[in-house]
């Protein structure tokens, strides 16, 4: 067995990939059908994404915030670019006449009462094309008890995706005992990338951030994580896309603020238009304040 390769350093952060014919890094050689449901969670405009984050019940229950989907999330549908949700929410909840595109978690099997790297495809890629899915999700456990299962399920959830035209967004799954550094992500975004998704979905950490983004060439949307202050979660957000991610996913972060169609709002701004978070934060404040 050869000795494994000192991880490389020249990232050139500074130095866009080419994406000739298509607005998305790494995603020029898809075909029409791909690009076209990338065309709808990605704004060709800005090229990014504010993905509404809904999917925690899948193995976390009726989580703060999601307890009724009908009353806090179908609201917020008007201000989000994609919701990230089950089938099952997809079906029983969402309205059949809403546009927006739908990216569904594919993925799924224990319960936070288990070993969460434990995961198998909870879904077939024809379903994904009955509900006229937009994309699909699958969480990834790089460094996980089961890391080798959950390449497999994304690599064959890949090659149906590929065989219908709908694209996989691989997740980096953290667990308990991994560091949150940007070598890891370096290490498991790549991964997901050169094993064929489409795009990833990864946490933000306040060092070398842009290397995840650079080392990475597909596009990368920032996961929103656990809750925080809305100041902090716009700062994140802002610091995330100036760094090269292509949008984000957030859940906790809009769904269990105190005013969650201003914090979308305020989210909205920072990722499309560039606004800074203390402004954002304005922004929201004068929102809530105004119901």
């Amino acid at each position: 067995m050869p000795e494994p390769d000192k991880e490389g350093e020249r990232f050139s952060a500074q130095q866009p990939q080419i994406t000739p014919g298509f607005f998305l890094k790494g995603c020029h050689q898809l075909d029409w059908g791909m690009k076209n449901r990338l065309a709808r969670v990605f704004n060709p405009e800005t090229g990014r994404t504010v993905m509404l984050a809904v999917d925690h019940g899948y193995f976390q229950g009726p989580t703060t915030g999601l307890e009724r989907i009908d009353l806090s999330i179908v609201p917020l549908l008007p201000a989000c670019d994609a919701l990230f949700c089950t089938r099952g929410i997809l079906r029983s909840v969402i309205p059949a006449a809403s546009q927006k595109p739908m990216v569904l978690r594919a993925s799924g099997g224990p319960s936070i009462l288990k070993e969460l790297s434990d995961e198998q495809i909870a879904m077939d890629m024809e379903d994904a094309v009955r509900l006229n899915a937009a994309g699909v999700g699958i969480q990834v456990f790089i460094g996980g008890e089961f890391e080798t299962r959950s390449i497999h399920n994304m690599t064959r959830l890949v090659d149906a995706g590929l065989r219908v035209g709908i694209p996989v967004m691989g997740v980096t799954a953290v667990g308990k005992d991994m560091v949150r550094d940007a070598k890891y992500f370096r290490l498991a975004c790549r991964i997901i990338a050169e094993l064929g998704a489409q795009y990833v979905k990864t946490y933000y950490v306040d060092e070398g951030f842009e290397t995840v983004t650079a080392s990475c060439p597909v596009p990368i949307v920032m996961a929103g994580g656990k809750k925080l202050p809305e100041l902090d979660a716009l700062t994140m957000a802002y610091n995330a896309v100036q760094q090269g991610a292509s949008g984000v996913d957030m859940g906790r972060n809009i769904f269990q603020s105190d005013a969650p169609k201003a914090m979308i709002a305020a989210v909205n701004e920072v990722v499309h238009h560039d606004l800074k978070p203390a402004l954002a934060l304005q922004m929201f404040h004068d929102l809530k304040a105004k119901g």
